[in-house]
């Protein structure tokens, strides 16, 4: 499977359908899916995969497999994904880390890792983060991997909060070119 980044505790490859089984502890539990409108159920699991996969060849990124490098172990899912924002679809980073690894800064570390790959490799001008208006966990995340708050809007009928970082070497280059 395909390495996409690396941190200095992570890596982030592509998911794949063995991943299912380990990715359906987070995305399964009630208590990490409390602001989605359900958990999902092992068929739902296994779409959500076959959709960043889609989105990989599509897109040339999407939700990718959170794995601790000093023991290879699957502990969730963070990517750029595309999301409807208000109406705009914009690169969304958004993550997925199994409960028993929480608050220990996985989230935000490679959550900023996949900002970084948005920014330098991407090359997006913009990357936003978005979720529930309820949801302070990755609330914090956003704001700790340099993201400001951007807008709030409703989607699934639900308040959502978004949160947006630039990318300034795309504003230096618009600049310099402008001069």
């Amino acid at each position: 499977m395909l390495k996409i980044l690396e941190t200095e505790r992570l890596y982030l490859r592509e998911l794949a359908l063995s991943d299912a089984k380990e990715l359906s502890k987070v995305l399964s539990d009630p208590e990490s899916m409390q602001y989605y409108p359900e958990p999902f159920d092992s068929e739902r699991v296994e779409r959500w995969i076959h959709l960043n996969m889609d989105h990989y060849k599509r897109y040339h990124h999407g939700l990718w497999a959170v794995i601790l490098k000093d023991r290879d172990i699957f502990i969730g899912d963070c990517g750029i994904t595309m999301q409807v924002v208000d109406r705009e679809t914009v690169p969304e980073i958004g993550f997925h880390i199994i409960k028993s690894y929480w608050n220990r800064g996985y989230a935000t570390e490679a959550a900023l890792a996949c900002k970084d790959y948005a920014f330098h490799v991407l090359q997006f001008p913009k990357v936003f983060s978005y979720t529930n208006i309820n949801n302070v966990p990755s609330q914090k995340v956003a704001k700790k991997i340099g993201m400001q708050e951007y807008k709030i809007f409703e989607k699934n009928g639900e308040r959502q909060i978004a949160y947006v970082a630039v990318n300034s070497q795309k504003s230096s280059k618009k600049l310099e070119s402008t001069s």
